[in-house]
């Protein structure tokens, strides 16, 4: 049994059963902050599909995604999804801080519903945070006291933090940042309003970051920057500039999340001046990415003011990047867009000798299978002349190929087709 073989058509059976359905039903639903119903099932289910045929044939899968599987058992191996019993439990009115400063590594820290009005710091190692919910359905919301940047910092050394249902908010610069954490969750967290960043961690590796919330911030609402081996799944990201983004990293696997009314959805980039000078191996598959048409608003001094609005996933600069099974539609400048880091550089006014540390072209790119729409019918002014298109292309690096996409525009009008 050719097993790559049949485990390609059980997922694209699946996905053409009911990309029409999809089309039809989900792309016009008005709740966008809900995860669209068919959509997540079908994939689930072909994901399923995907997992019953390596069962049964015994044999190993060979797929050129990043395995999620892998990822999250390396970050089990924390303990970091295993809460139990809590250890200390922080009463309404109570310090979270002062809870954490008496806490032993790997203790359990449990919140009570509430708003607590502090910014908190974690130096300790297996420190899990869990907030409570009460039969109102109100939880922990973390709230700036005054001019603090950041509603939780977890410092290097607190390796295999966990966090769980919190809302941090009006934070000036991030919500949670997390600085060389080797093993990391972060799931059911609401960053609002939180500056630049929702969720920030660099320098990481193993981690997930899952069935979160960010809205409202001037650079990323999800973002993972110079680190490796992490998930990002099942997430909602919208009104920010970015909405998830991976720069200079590695094997990032972004699924299954809904991004809608950022200026860019989902973003895999590879940008100068970093410590970490490469960026590879990104997978982003099985995401509903529409409508990101918001205005930029970051800091006009900040990189970041240069990305245009209109877009859905842009791959920038990255290699070994897999885009696919996405739902692309009304992102009124690209749907899926491949480019040379350098067109950034143009964008911004940069000269390109700024981006001399970093080899700036796309190699390796995989765009297949996604369904796009009505992407590209109003591009913005830039300074160098761009098409809208549902897929777009600047020439630029190696091994890049489009098979197998439902869509109606692209520039070039012939893209290079996988083997």
């Amino acid at each position: 049994m050719d097993l790559r073989k049949d485990n390609s058509q059980t997922l694209d059976n699946l996905f053409n059963q009911n990309k029409k359905t999809i089309m039809e039903k989900n792309l016009m639903n008005p709740d966008r902050r809900l995860f669209i119903p068919e959509f997540k099932r079908m994939m689930l289910l072909a994901n399923f599909a995907l997992l019953f045929l390596v069962s049964a044939c015994k044999k190993d899968l060979v797929n050129d995604q990043v395995n999620q599987d892998a990822l999250a058992s390396e970050s089990a191996k924390f303990g970091l999804t295993n809460f139990g019993k809590a250890d200390i439990v922080v009463h309404k009115g109570g310090s979270i801080q002062s809870a954490i400063n008496a806490a032993k590594s790997g203790m359990v820290i449990q919140v009570e519903p509430g708003t607590y009005t502090e910014a908190v710091t974690i130096s300790q190692p297996g420190i899990k945070l869990v907030g409570l919910t009460n039969s109102k359905g109100e939880g922990v919301v973390l709230q700036n006291p005054g001019s603090v940047e950041t509603g939780i910092t977890v410092q290097k050394g607190a390796d295999g933090f966990s966090i769980q249902n919190f809302t941090l908010q009006n934070f000036s610069e991030n919500g949670i940042f997390l600085n060389g954490i080797n093993g990391f969750y972060i799931g059911n967290v609401h960053t609002l309003n939180n500056g630049d960043y929702g969720i920030f961690p660099v320098f990481c590796s193993h981690g997930v970051i899952e069935n979160c919330i960010a809205n409202g911030h001037g650079d990323t609402g999800i973002y993972v920057g110079q680190s490796s081996d992490v998930i990002i799944r099942l997430n909602t990201v919208f009104d920010n500039v970015n909405g998830i983004e991976a720069e200079n990293a590695h094997n990032i696997s972004i699924s299954f999340n809904n991004s809608y009314n950022n200026t860019l959805g989902i973003f895999a980039d590879l940008l100068p001046g970093k410590t970490v000078t490469s960026a590879s191996n990104i997978t982003i598959r099985n995401n509903l990415v529409r409508n990101n048409n918001h205005p930029n608003f970051s800091d006009p001094n900040d990189l970041a003011a240069a990305v245009p609005s209109g877009v859905g996933i842009l791959v920038l600069g990255v290699d070994q990047t897999t885009v696919q099974q996405n739902i692309v539609s009304g992102n009124n400048f690209t749907g899926i867009v491949v480019f040379s880091t350098l067109v950034l550089a143009a964008l911004a006014g940069v000269p390109p000798e700024a981006f001399a540390g970093i080899e700036p072209n796309p190699d390796g790119t995989i765009v297949r299978d996604n369904i796009l729409s009505k992407n590209g019918s109003a591009p913005p002014t830039l300074p160098i002349p761009v098409p809208g298109a549902d897929l777009l292309w600047d020439g630029s690096g190696q091994n890049n190929c489009w098979s197998n996409n439902a869509f109606k525009t692209s520039f070039p009008a012939t893209l290079p087709a996988c083997n």
